[in-house]
């Protein structure tokens, strides 16, 4: 029996219940889910409207227990808390989906700290056996400019697309294509 893996689903901010909002993550968890040997978590997150990384980073590590086993898909502010907690811990893959480098000059941005220093791609790269990258030319929240500086400084393996917005879908094929296709292979 081969080991279980896990997808650790991390939201954008913004306050709202992760299993009511009209977003995909859960209907992804549940695709997930149905999967042999893959057990898919999501959560409500501390801090949820500021995300800041001080309470962010410790809660994935300490309650939802991303390790070297576990996939974490970001979204928005969850695809910049994957990025810091990929600089500080081994996981399998990170998939950020709508990620950026600066805080964008909006406050609340700054305010959640992942954005406070330089990142440390080599030790992203380093920390993952896979990075996969969505974004969309009209995201109407983050320039395509820093979308494509993500994937550059990572070599992601990018799935670009014109028609996504911010990826505020109820659901996602695609995601599960694109994991499922890493989870085989890992």
């Amino acid at each position: 029996m081969s080991e279980v893996k896990r997808v650790v689903i991390v939201p954008g901010n913004g306050g709202g219940d992760v299993e009511t909002e009209d977003q995909w993550y859960a209907w992804a968890r549940d695709k997930f889910q149905e999967l042999d040997n893959v057990e898919a978590i999501l959560r409500n997150m501390p801090d949820p409207v500021i995300a800041r990384e001080k309470f962010w980073i410790p809660f994935m590590h300490d309650e939802l227990k991303c390790d070297e086993n576990t996939v974490i898909i970001g979204h928005s502010s969850g695809a910049e808390a994957a990025k810091r907690y990929a600089e500080k811990y081994k996981v399998l893959g990170i998939v950020l989906v709508s990620s950026c480098i600066t805080d964008l000059g909006m406050e609340t941005e700054r305010e959640s700290g992942y954005y406070s220093r330089p990142w440390q791609w080599d030790k992203i790269k380093e920390n993952t056996k896979f990075i996969v990258q969505f974004g969309s030319t009209d995201d109407p929240f983050l320039p395509w400019k820093e979308q494509q500086e993500v994937a550059d400084n990572l070599s992601s393996e990018f799935h670009s697309y014109t028609d996504r917005g911010h990826f505020c879908e109820p659901v996602f094929p695609e995601l599960i294509t694109i994991v499922k296709k890493h989870l085989a292979i890992s």
